[in-house]
């Protein structure tokens, strides 16, 4: 039996199935206009300043995985 195995604390730990479902849905989704050459986060930031109201939760998750591309 193999010895469980332990998690490098500094190694970012994978986002959920939900989460990358959410982001799928928002890359995926045209009134935010978009998505080739910039990121997740500066789209969502754009279409936020064109008052377009992307959703608040995709912008959280992009932020508190910001090391995890």
């Amino acid at each position: 039996r193999p010895p469980p195995a332990t998690e490098d604390p500094s190694s970012p730990s994978p986002p959920d199935q939900a989460l990358m479902e959410m982001l799928r849905r928002f890359d995926l989704a045209w009134e935010y206009g978009p998505c080739t050459g910039i990121t997740r986060l500066q789209r969502w930031e754009r279409a936020q300043a064109l008052g377009l109201s992307p959703p608040g939760p995709v912008r959280d998750a992009l932020l508190e995985h910001q090391d995890n591309p």
